[in-house]
């Protein structure tokens, strides 16, 4: 399960918006627990993926150390990323997986439908090693 406040729930769907038609991008910071993932907070990054932003996210290498260096910081983990499919469904696409390399951490996505966010799915990166790696759907519960 990977569990969100309400105020990182917003700004998450909020960044999607914001960022319509191009996908937006982002690190969810968090601590494990014993049924998944808390989410304390989230990060957001600049989509790298130049001029391909409305059907792709990348997050550049560099931005992801200080994201990773940020969590620290504030004792957290990188709990998982979120990006945004605009005017597309919140499912998984090849793509998606096939840049997916963090094992464990949950992937959000969320939909924006003419620059409004409509609806918001997570997915667990299961697997051990890229020959095995696959999303399972996450439950996704935001708290008050």
């Amino acid at each position: 399960m990977l569990t969100l406040s309400r105020a990182v729930w917003e700004a998450l769907r909020g960044h999607g918006e914001e960022a319509y038609p191009a996908e937006c991008c982002g690190a969810l910071l968090g601590q494990p627990v014993e049924d998944g993932w808390r989410v304390r907070a989230m990060l957001r990054a600049r989509n790298a993926s130049a001029g391909r932003e409305r059907k792709r996210y990348e997050i550049a290498p560099e931005e992801l150390v200080a994201l990773a260096g940020e969590a620290r910081r504030r004792g957290l983990e990188i709990a998982g990323f979120y990006h945004s499919h605009p005017d597309h469904p919140p499912t998984w696409s090849a793509t998606d997986l096939a840049e997916a390399h963090w094992p464990g951490c949950c992937y959000v996505i969320t939909e924006v439908a003419q620059g409004r966010a409509v609806e918001t799915r997570a997915y667990l990166l299961a697997g051990t090693v890229e020959e095995d790696k696959r999303f399972a759907p996450e439950e996704l519960r935001v708290e008050a």
